[in-house]
């Protein structure tokens, strides 16, 4: 569906160099933190965050009557490039946004000045399988990426079996307990700023429950990514990945040994989210990565 809105928010000037942030699956622009956002633009850049259709302020889409894949998500990303008059910018991705960035940069490398992946998996490296044997309790197959840390499936084994939850605060805690287990045991786990942070997403959203239409997409169309092309990726390339990271562990290295010429970038005690500790270091190296 090309007609679906996509709500979108842009700062800094105009004449400065664009850097598109790219959130990942299920997940809304906003997680993309203000003062994150606010160092990138006092370094000269315009920013520009959004919503991915069935998220936050964007449209959701009726899944049964108007199905979709992960292709059209990643056309969004074009949608939003061409909304926002861009011919090309700087892709600064998280999760599964990386994959999105990545596959743009093999199919249309014209619109990628360059591309910084953050907490994410390779293009074409099984992410998905590897999850779903780590939740069911398969062995891993021979090769494939490193499972997710043991807190992390222990976590979602537990959320697949238990009731949905009744009302907003019962929402909230969830979220709340969900974002503690991706922030990782590296650093301190602010829980006041994580209600502030989950009560935005909730009560910012649409319809909160139309996120499952991105787990839809992803089944509708399992074999969307291509394999054996991350050595196509002719941007320059970041890596960025944190010593706690619970959900991806080592999948930066892979990346940057499929990438040429990508560089390996380790943040002490992060796991797979943006934490204040880390907002100074993340946008110096984003910075560096997106001058001239």
């Amino acid at each position: 569906m090309s007609d679906v809105r996509m709500w979108s928010e842009e700062f800094g000037a105009a004449t400065d160099a664009p850097i598109l942030l790219i959130m990942g699956s299920m997940s809304q622009g906003v997680l993309w933190p203000d003062t994150f956002v606010g160092r990138l633009v006092a370094g000269g850049r315009r920013v520009i965050r959004y919503d991915h259709r069935d998220t936050g302020k964007s449209d959701t889409v009726d899944f049964a009557a108007n199905p979709y894949t992960w292709k059209e998500i990643k056309n969004d990303v074009h949608r939003v490039l061409d909304t926002h008059g861009l011919e090309s910018a700087h892709l600064v991705c998280h999760s599964a946004g990386g994959l999105l960035g990545q596959l743009i940069a093999v199919e249309r490398p014209e619109r990628v000045r360059s591309l910084t992946l953050i907490a994410s998996s390779p293009l074409g490296g099984g992410e998905g399988r590897v999850l779903l044997r780590a939740l069911t309790g398969e062995p891993q197959e021979e090769g494939s990426l490193p499972a997710p840390a043991p807190e992390f499936t222990a976590f979602y084994r537990a959320l697949m079996a238990a009731p949905p939850p009744r009302d907003r605060r019962a929402r909230i805690d969830g979220m709340i307990s969900e974002q503690r287990v991706l922030h990782g045991t590296g650093l301190p786990f602010d829980e006041d700023a994580a209600r502030r942070l989950q009560e935005r997403i909730h009560d910012r959203a649409n319809d909160l429950s139309a996120v499952v239409n991105h787990r839809l997409a992803a089944a509708a169309a399992p074999d969307v990514e291509p394999v054996g092309v991350l050595h196509r990726v002719t941007a320059p390339t970041l890596v960025i990945e944190g010593s706690h990271e619970p959900v991806k562990p080592g999948h930066g290295a892979v990346i940057a040994e499929r990438i040429p010429g990508a560089r390996l970038m380790m943040v002490a005690g992060m796991g797979h989210t943006l934490p204040p500790e880390t907002h100074g270091e993340l946008a110096a190296a984003v910075l560096a990565h997106t001058a001239g």
